[in-house]
C-alpha cells in the first residue's frame, strides 16, 4: 500500500503535536490534573492523557511552540513522572525496549504481591477457619509485627502519590486507599496501646488493612498485565520489522542493519525470511503473506515491478527488491503511528468522564467523613464509625471509571488494524457505530477500476488513428480510464506522442495539445460547453450506455469538430455484491454517487442491489448530497478512493477511504482500508458497534459498581476488606470485558477463507 498518508506522516515530525510517556497514574483524577497542568503551560491548545496506554499527547500553537522541559516539569509539578517516548526510528528498528522494561517492571509487582500476600495470610486465617470452629488469636504485638511492613513498605507507593496529590490540593485512588489503611492500621495501634493493653484480646484491624494493600497491589498488577494485552496489536505490528537486511552491491551479499539501508538500495529476500523493506520488485517472483499488515488473510501473488511491503514474509521465491521507503515513511511505521493516534485520542464519550471524576474523590471524602460523623454521634461506636468510614474510601475507586473508555478503543482498534482496517482518530471509531446511511463512489470502490476499452467508434479517420489522438492526451493521466486506453494502444502497437498543456477539467474530462491542435475527452456536457457538434456521434453513445458502459467523447477543439467516441467496461468486484447484502444485513441504507452516465450507473445498482443512485454526479456535487442526506437526519459514511471524493469524505460523519486510492482520499478519511476489499466496510462498522458497545457495558458497571458500593458502605453493609477485594477487581473486570473484543473476527476474512477452500 504504497500510497498510505505521506502528508501525515511529516505532520507527526512538526514541533506542534508532542507525545509525552507518563507514570504514576492510578486513576481518572489522575488523567484530569495531569491535563490540567499541561494545558495551564502557555503555548499548549489541548492536551489529552490516556490512563490504559498511560501517554499524554499534547498539541501546541505553532507560533508558539513549548519547550519539552517546560512541559516534563509542569507533569513532575502535578506529582507525576513525566518522559519523552523511545524514539520511532529506534523503536522499530532494534525492538521494543519498551516492552522489555513494562516486563521487568511487572515481575517486580509481581513479587510485591507474593510479599505481601506472605505477611497478610496468616492474619486473614484466622477470619476464614472462625466460621469452621477453628478460634486462633495470634498475638497483637505479632498482628502489628506482620501489618506494618505491608502498609509501611509495600504500601509506601500510595504514601508518595498521595502526598503529590495533596500537594497540588486534588485527590486519586491512592489517597483513598492511603487514608482508609492508614485509619484502620491508627485505629488499631490505639486500641492496642491504649484500650486492650499488650496482651491481646480485643478486636483489631490490622488484617483489614493488610490485605486491603495486598488486594490493591494485586489487582493493580492484573490490571497492568492486561493493560499489556490490550496494546498487543501495536506490539505485534512493531515486532514484524527484521532487524538485518541482505544488501546486493554488484555481485557481493552483505548482511547490514536495518537502519542503515537507504532508498535505492538493492536487497535480496529468499524464502521464509520477512521482507525487511518498502520496495518494488526488480527480480523473481513469489507469493508474500500479508496478513498482519492487511489483514489479507491469502498470499499475494507478487511478481517483477510489484510493490511489497516491510514486515510481510516471503513465501516461496527469490526477490530481489529495490528500496522505496525507510524509517518513518515506510508503510508499517505509518500505520503504528496511525493506530497509536487512535489509541492516544479521547472519545466524545469521555467527556462524561473527565467531568464525573474531577469531583469524585473530594466527593467521596466528604461521604466519607459524614459517615464516621453520622455512626459516631447516633450510635456512639466510633471504632464502627471508621470502619466503616474506611469501607467507603476503599470501595469508591474511579480506576475501573478511567479504564472503561480508553481500555475497549484501544482494544477495538488493535484488532481493526490486524483486520486491515486503520481508524484514524476514536471520534471516527465512536460515530461509525450509529452509521445509517453508506454513499459509495463507483469506480475502483464497487468495481475493479481496472476498465478496459471496448468500443472505438471515428467519424473521418479509423480507430487506429483515433486510439493514437487518445492515447497522446492520456499518456500522462493516472485515471483508470486513461490507463485502459494506454494499455490498448500499447497493445496494438499504436506509435503516439504525449500532449503538451494537458489540464484536467474536473467532473468533465480533459484536454491536451497534440502537435497545432488542442484536443478534448470527456462528457458530453464538456462538448456542449465547447461548442462541438455530437449529433452523429449521440446514437452510438447511447447504446454503449444503456448496455453499462462509460462513455467519452473525442474531439478537436481548435478545429470545433467531432472525432469519436470510446466506451470503457468495468466490472464490480466479486465481494461488492455481498458488501451490499451485508450492510442491508446491518439495517444500512446503501447510495451509489458517480461520476458517470445514467446507463452505467443503472446497470451496477441493478446487479449489486444498491438502493439509490445519482449519476453525472460533480466532486463539489458529492459532499452537497451528503450534506443533504445529513440534514434529513442521516448518519452518512462515504466511501471513496480518488482525489475527486475527498470533498465528500470529509462532509460526511465518517470517511472511509479504500487503501488502494490515492493519499488524498487518505489523509481526509477517518477510517482507511488496507486493501481494496468493500467487504471491510460493514466490517468497519460492525467493529465500532462492537466496540462503542463495550465502552457501554464498562461505564455502565463502573458508574453501578460505586453508584451501589458507596452506600452500602456507609450504611455499614460492607466490611473493608470485601470494599478492597471488589474495589481491586473492578478495574480488572472493565479490561477483562474489553479485552473479549480480540475474539472478534472480521466476516471479508472468514468469507475469504471459505471461499478459497471451496
Amino acid at each position: 500500500m504504497e500510497q498510505m498518508n505521506h502528508d501525515h506522516g511529516r505532520h507527526q515530525t512538526e514541533n506542534t503535536e508532542v507525545d509525552l510517556e507518563i507514570e504514576g497514574m492510578t486513576c481518572a483524577s489522575c488523567v484530569s490534573r495531569v491535563e490540567k497542568a499541561l494545558k495551564s503551560i502557555p503555548g499548549v491548545q489541548e492536551a489529552q492523557v490516556n490512563l490504559a496506554t498511560e501517554k499524554a499527547r499534547v498539541k501546541m500553537d505553532h507560533d508558539h511552540p513549548v519547550s519539552h522541559a517546560d512541559m516534563l516539569k509542569a507533569v513532575e509539578k502535578a506529582g507525576y513522572a513525566a518522559k519523552m517516548p523511545t524514539n520511532e526510528m529506534n523503536h522499530m528498528n532494534h525492538g521494543d525496549e519498551t516492552g522489555v522494561s513494562k516486563e521487568v517492571a511487572l515481575q517486580k509487582q509481581k513479587k510485591r504481591v507474593i510479599l505481601a500476600a506472605l505477611l497478610s495470610a496468616p492474619l486473614i486465617l484466622p477470619m476464614i477457619l472462625q466460621p469452621f470452629g477453628i478460634i486462633i488469636n495470634l498475638p497483637t504485638w505479632l498482628q502489628f509485627a506482620l501489618a506494618a511492613p505491608v502498609q509501611f513498605w509495600l504500601g509506601a507507593k500510595f504514601y508518595g502519590t498521595s502526598w503529590k496529590a495533596l500537594k497540588n490540593f486534588s485527590g486519586n485512588m491512592d489517597l483513598l486507599v492511603a487514608l482508609g489503611t492508614t485509619a484502620a492500621f491508627g485505629l488499631s495501634t490505639y486500641l492496642w496501646l491504649f484500650s486492650h493493653g499488650s496482651h491481646g484480646g480485643g478486636h483489631f484491624y490490622f488484617e483489614s488493612a493488610a490485605v486491603i494493600i495486598t488486594l490493591v497491589l494485586f489487582g493493580k498488577y492484573l490490571e497492568t498485565k492486561a493493560k499489556q494485552q490490550t496494546t498487543a496489536a501495536i506490539s505485534a505490528l512493531q515486532a514484524l520489522r527484521p532487524d538485518v537486511a541482505r544488501l546486493k552491491k554488484g555481485k557481493l551479499e552483505q548482511e547490514i542493519p536495518v537502519s542503515q539501508v537507504q532508498v535505492g538500495d538493492q536487497i535480496i529476500v529468499k524464502p521464509g525470511e520477512k521482507i525487511p523493506i518498502d520496495g518494488k520488485i526488480l527480480e523473481g517472483s513469489s507469493q508474500v503473506d500479508e496478513s498482519l499488515i492487511t489483514g489479507e488473510s491469502l498470499p499475494v501473488d507478487k511478481n517483477v515491478s510489484d510493490q511489497v511491503i516491510g514486515g510481510s514474509v516471503n513465501a516461496n521465491g527469490v526477490l530481489l527488491i529495490e528500496t522505496t521507503a525507510i524509517g518513518a515513511e515506510t508503510t508499517l511505521s505509518r500505520i503504528v503511528r496511525l493506530v497509536e493516534n487512535a489509541q492516544a485520542a479521547k472519545a466524545p464519550v469521555e467527556k462524561l468522564v473527565d467531568r464525573v471524576s474531577s469531583i469524585f474523590v473530594p466527593a467521596v471524602l466528604l461521604i466519607a467523613l459524614i459517615t464516621v460523623i453520622v455512626w459516631g454521634l447516633l450510635n456512639g461506636d466510633w471504632e464502627t464509625a471508621v470502619i466503616n468510614g474506611v469501607a467507603v474510601l476503599v470501595i469508591a475507586c474511579p480506576c475501573a471509571l478511567g479504564l472503561a473508555t480508553p481500555a475497549s478503543i484501544i482494544v477495538g482498534t488493535g484488532v481493526a488494524a490486524k483486520a486491515g482496517i486503520l481508524i484514524k482518530d476514536a471520534e471516527a471509531l465512536e460515530f461509525a457505530h450509529s452509521v445509517t446511511t453508506v454513499a459509495f463512489d463507483k469506480t475502483g470502490t464497487l468495481t475493479e477500476g481496472k476498465p478496459q476499452v471496448s468500443n472505438l467508434y471515428a467519424i473521418n479517420s479509423n480507430e487506429k488513428e483515433l486510439l493514437s489522438v487518445l492515447a497522446s492526451v492520456q499518456s500522462g493521466s493516472e485515471h483508470p480510464l486513461a490507463k485502459a486506453a494506454l494499455e490498448k494502444a500499447k497493445r496494438q502497437g499504436i506509435q503516439f506522442q504525449a500532449a503538451s498543456d494537458v489540464k484536467a477539467i474536473p467532473g468533465r474530462g480533459l484536454q491536451g495539445r497534440v502537435g497545432n491542435d488542442i484536443i478534448l475527452v470527456g462528457t458530453e456536457k464538456l462538448m456542449q460547453e465547447k461548442g462541438i457538434d455530437i449529433k452523429s456521434l449521440l446514437e452510438s453513445a447511447k447504446k454503449s450506455e444503456e448496455s453499462g458502459e462509460t462513455v467519452s467523447f473525442i474531439a478537436n477543439e481548435s478545429k470545433k469538430s467531432a472525432l469519436g467516441i470510446v466506451s470503457f467496461g468495468d466490472k464490480p468486484k466479486l465481494s461488492a455484491k455481498a458488501t451490499i447484502e451485508r450492510l442491508h444485513e446491518l439495517q444500512v441504507k446503501t447510495i451509489m454517487l458517480t461520476g458517470d452516465n445514467e446507463g452505467a450507473a443503472k446497470k451496477v445498482a441493478a446487479i449489486l442491489g444498491i438502493d439509490e443512485f445519482r449519476s453525472r454526479v460533480l466532486p463539489e456535487d458529492k459532499a452537497k448530497i451528503i450534506q443533504e442526506l445529513k440534514a434529513k437526519g442521516e448518519k452518512v459514511a462515504m466511501i471513496g478512493d480518488g482525489v475527486n471524493d475527498a470533498p465528500a469524505l470529509a462532509a460526511a460523519d465518517v470517511g472511509i477511504a479504500m487503501g488502494t486510492g490515492t493519499d488524498v482520499a487518505m489523509h481526509t478519511a477517518g477510517i482507511t482500508l488496507m486493501r481494496g476489499n468493500p467487504l471491510l466496510i460493514p466490517d468497519a462498522l460492525e467493529i465500532s458497534k462492537k466496540t462503542y458497545s463495550k465502552i457501554k457495558q464498562n461505564l455502565f458497571w463502573a458508574f453501578v459498581y460505586n453508584i451501589v458500593g458507596i452506600p452500602m458502605a456507609a450504611m455499614g453493609l460492607l466490611n473493608p476488606v470485601i470494599a478492597g477485594a471488589a474495589m481491586a477487581f473492578s478495574s480488572v473486570s472493565v479490561i477483562s470485558n474489553a479485552l473479549l473484543l480480540r475474539r472478534w473476527k472480521p466476516a471479508s476474512q472468514i468469507q475469504q477463507t471459505e471461499g478459497k477452500k471451496g
